[in-house]
């Protein structure tokens, strides 16, 4: 018995086709735009706080008698070539490179000096504890309360200069933060005292996280204490250490509370910073194109800083 096999019936490409695969078509749509609708909001909040901010200072930097006048001047480039052979802004730059390698290098010291002592077994809990909460008190303090705290102890009449005097380690009292001799100094060794806790807890976690079988094999080995610091600790923290000292050189380049609260800049412009130096061309002076510029010098600084620190960040993951 033969069967007969009927050809299929080709399918409807009418209306109610078209509509569907147009249906289709626009929820596919939609959902590939759900992304873009939930980052909408902070890409609009990085345009508005960030992308716009920078260029228009970078439009500012271009310009003469910007702010001030209805009817700016297209300068060129001519307020970067003034700061750059300026000698206010390379003593500036020069005071900044100080105050932060040596708060860089102080943190790094103290910090890694001080978790280590609290990470040693030869101290019991409570003593850490007690330790620990002292170590931790400069952090504690805003860059305002700081301020205040080391002007009033280091003023003539203070607290450091009545030690200093009572001691006989001084035969005069000293201007600390008036004199152009010690200002410098002395608002770098403020910013080490209110920074190196930063350093501390995060070395301290790191240190309590190196496994202690290494220090035992290490021991076993006949290797002395130093030895186990260099081969061991060091090279266990070294990421967390690159991390740190980027992002502290990033921060304490960009200081700027701290030595305006402080010494102004001054004397003298001893203590003038990159931070002020552009504040006092904007606020003090009113040169709006010229302290554009430098605050656009001041980013690509930050920039290039804030490149080594995420090449770090990825090394380290």
């Amino acid at each position: 018995m033969s069967t007969t096999t009927l050809p299929a019936r080709a399918k409807s490409s009418g209306p109610g086709g078209s509509r569907s695969r147009a249906t289709g078509g626009k929820k596919g749509l939609a959902k590939a735009l759900v992304p873009f609708g939930y980052l909408s909001p902070t890409v609009i909040l990085l345009t508005v706080l960030m992308v716009i901010p920078i260029v228009m200072v970078i439009g500012y930097s271009l310009m003469d008698n910007v702010i001030m006048k209805k009817n700016p001047q297209f300068v060129g480039f001519k307020h970067y070539s003034d700061i750059l052979s300026s000698e206010s802004f390379w003593t500036a730059v020069t005071n900044t490179l100080f105050f932060t390698g040596v708060s860089v290098v102080a943190h790094l010291i103290l910090g890694l000096a001080f978790a280590m002592m609290l990470n040693t077994d030869l101290l019991g809990h409570k003593t850490k504890a007690i330790f620990r909460t002292i170590y931790v008190l400069p952090w504690l303090f805003t860059v305002a309360i700081i301020a205040v705290l080391w002007r009033l102890l280091l003023e003539p009449n203070g607290v450091i200069n009545y030690l200093l005097t009572a001691s006989h380690l001084a035969g005069s009292q000293i201007e600390w933060l008036g004199s152009p001799e010690t200002a410098l100094f002395a608002v770098t060794f403020i910013n080490i005292w209110s920074g190196y806790p930063f350093y501390m807890t995060s070395l301290l976690a790191g240190l309590q996280g190196i496994p202690g079988e290494y220090y035992e094999a290490a021991q076993v080995d006949g290797a002395s204490a130093w030895q186990r610091f260099t081969r061991i600790t060091l090279p266990q923290l070294k990421p967390i250490i690159i991390s740190m000292a980027l992002l502290d050189f990033i921060w304490t380049t960009q200081q700027f509370a701290l030595i305006w609260m402080t010494t102004g800049g001054g004397p003298l412009g001893t203590t003038e910073m990159l931070s002020t130096f552009t504040y006092k061309l904007a606020f003090t002076k009113y040169q709006f194109g010229a302290a554009s510029a430098s605050a656009v010098i001041v980013l690509v600084i930050s920039m290039v800083l804030a490149f080594f620190y995420v090449r770090a960040q990825k090394a380290r993951d």
